[in-house]
């Protein structure tokens, strides 16, 4: 049996900080959010053929679940620029 590494709980912040950088560099916040999301339907599709193994179907839910929270960190980094007040 193959051990698991012990995943980086800092990694769905430094991938959102990536977007985010993209974002000030001047990039969609929409066009960003569509390349981090995996939508609700495109996973259920991933879901449905029961070819796959469990362990595999097990790993597509793992990884929407971080997918998500980037995205919830990106969408929070992108509103407190929003508000952020700019000193000239």
């Amino acid at each position: 049996m193959l051990g698991r590494e012990d995943p980086d709980p800092l990694a769905p912040q430094r991938e959102a900080a990536i977007f985010y950088g993209l974002f000030l560099r001047g990039h969609s916040a929409d066009d960003l959010r569509r390349d981090i999301d995996v939508p609700r339907p495109l996973l259920n599709k991933w879901l449905q053929p029961r070819r796959y193994e469990e362990n595999f179907r097990d790993s597509l839910r793992r990884m929407y679940s971080y997918r998500k929270q980037v995205l919830a960190i990106f969408d929070e980094l992108v509103l407190k620029e929003k508000h952020r007040v700019r000193i000239n």
